[in-house]
């Protein structure tokens, strides 16, 4: 608690630097402070424990600094001790991140920790998410240099952020954009060639280098974009160097590590205007996890990007089982090299004045998605189903106080990641109505029903959400196994929002699963308790 009050003193503190330093005009602050604390209990109906202690708080400090071209910042993160559910590597409190950065008009360069992609960071990503618990920042130094907006390079050197420290893994990079349309000015029209390389380092152990294994792993991605009125091409084929997995069915003869070579395809194409919009992606994975530490077995232990293409849904039900891509494992039970597959979007928006759009239009929104394993490593051959989801929804603004969103999901995926041909079908219909009685009064109402035959049978869920704008929000939702277990996982709570500060304090039941952002998923164990959020920016 000591430090958490430091925290929040150091923030009211750079408030005040702050409107000292707009008022001179001589450079300025932001940032902000956030704050997530559970108290919990035991819970038999979920078969729900109390970490020690009963209590879990994660918090963040973030100061920026601005000044012409000048900008500087620090983080502090502070885990006492973390929630549930997050990386054990999330510990105590800690300056985590810190930089420095000079950024001309066509130069930038900055020296500590930062943030990177090349691509569409299939290859290699930083970013940080709070809600996964991943922060994998760069400790080092990168280098910008853009030329008429023709070439684009970048060059990067740093060692990726594990836990609360930066680990002995060490990252080099460059990136390459050539825009082929601004050198020959072709109007309406975006082409660009693109290619990176990077190269990773990671001590090994005597041991491992005389098994075969080897400290450098060197990939490299080549990539097409182009855009021309309304229309998109992206192409991407990746190479990411040689991968070393322990051989489960070693027994002292033979290779102990199986020598492996990453490799990823994206072909994404489509059309967006006139109120249409025809997304089409189409991806194969094979052997595509790239870790910062080999042996950790955290789940943000992640050095690129590599999200489930499909539709991320926020409603209760349509969460239970979501989906996260494949890429790659060997086990006892069966190896999978990774994923084939892809989705297609449709988006409509049906113009007012219409049979069909009426009075004030509608939208209307289609997906297919289905992913497989790969039959045959180093093929295009489709295995064993991984997951489908085929999706319709329907927005509606009927009045100028009523509007309605109508959804309908059904979903198939296997309980054995791939290892079988047994799968598991699930029926899911949405009901999201909202009413806005004025300017500042406003309900919400959520009504689900999920039809299953397989794992716990059927769910119902409802939720109900009250909000006087622009301050106070009130919510109330349960989320019910009908079908097996008849258990309730009820969760309330109430939010007040003034100038940049919201708090808010609730109460609930959590089932165990997933928790998913960006299509990045991490598990979670099941919990019940109070918590309070509090978050305030500058």
């Amino acid at each position: 608690m000591k430090r958490i009050i430091i925290c929040i003193s150091v923030f009211f503190l750079s408030v005040v630097l702050t409107s000292r330093a707009e008022n001179r005009n001589d450079g300025y602050v932001t940032g902000g402070f956030e704050t997530n604390t559970n108290l919990y209990h035991d819970d038999a109906r979920t078969s729900a424990t109390v970490p020690d202690g009963k209590f879990g708080s994660n918090n963040y400090l973030k100061l920026d600094y601005y000044n012409r071209k000048f900008s500087a910042g620090v983080q502090m993160e502070a885990y006492a001790p973390a929630l549930v559910g997050y990386s054990s590597d999330l510990k105590g409190a800690s300056l985590t991140n810190y930089y420095v950065n000079w950024d001309d008009d066509d130069f930038s360069i900055t020296a500590g920790t930062f943030y990177e992609q090349f691509g569409s960071g299939l290859l290699f990503r930083t970013w940080e998410d709070r809600a996964l618990g991943l922060n994998n920042s760069l400790m080092g130094a990168r280098v910008k240099y853009s030329y008429n907006d023709i070439v684009n390079v970048k060059a990067l050197w740093g060692m990726p952020r594990f836990g609360m420290k930066f680990s002995q893994t060490q990252v080099k990079g460059a990136d390459l954009s050539f825009v082929i349309s601004n050198l020959i000015n072709i109007d309406n029209t975006y082409i660009a060639l693109e290619g990176s390389v990077l190269d990773r380092y990671e001590a090994l152990d005597a041991d491992r280098v005389a098994d075969g294994c080897r400290p450098n792993t060197t990939g490299w991605s080549a990539r097409l974009n182009a855009e021309s009125h309304g229309f998109f091409l992206k192409g991407e084929y990746v190479d990411a160097g040689e991968k070393y997995y322990y051989n489960t069915s070693y027994s002292g003869a033979g290779e102990m590590y199986l020598r492996k070579r990453g490799n990823a395809q994206l072909v994404e194409t489509g059309y967006n205007g006139h109120g249409l919009g025809v997304n089409l992606s189409l991806r194969r994975l094979e052997w595509m996890d790239s870790k910062v530490v080999t042996d950790a077995s955290s789940n943000v232990n992640m050095l690129n990007y590599v999200p489930a293409l499909c539709t991320q849904y926020t409603y209760m039900l349509t969460t239970l089982h979501p989906y996260g891509a494949r890429t790659g494992e060997v086990s006892s039970r069966f190896t999978n090299s990774g994923e084939i597959g892809g989705q297609i979007d449709v988006f409509y928006n049906v113009k007012r004045g219409t049979w069909l759009g009426g009075k004030r239009g509608m939208r209307l929104h289609a997906n297919f998605s289905t992913y497989h394993t790969i039959k045959e490593e180093g093929t295009f051959r489709p295995g064993n189903l991984l997951f489908r989801d085929i999706s319709v929804d329907v927005e509606k603004q009927w009045t100028r106080k009523f509007k309605s969103t109508l959804l309908w999901s059904y979903q198939e995926f296997t309980p054995s990641y791939g290892a079988s041909r047994t799968t598991w079908l699930s029926n899911i219909m949405v009901a999201d109505l909202l009413y806005k009685f004025n300017s500042s009064f406003a309900t919400r109402m959520e009504l689900q029903y999920l039809v299953t035959y397989e794992d716990q049978k059927d769910w119902m869920a409802a939720l109900v959400e009250v909000s006087f704008a622009p301050r106070w929000s009130i919510f109330a939702s349960d989320m019910w196994n009908h079908g097996m277990t008849k258990v309730h996982y009820y969760n309330g709570g109430i939010s007040y929002t003034k100038s940049r500060t919201r708090l808010s304090v609730g109460y609930g039941r959590y089932k165990a699963g997933y928790i998913c952002s960006g299509g990045v998923c991490r598990q979670i164990p099941a919990y019940t308790g109070a918590n309070v959020s509090l978050v305030m920016t500058l």
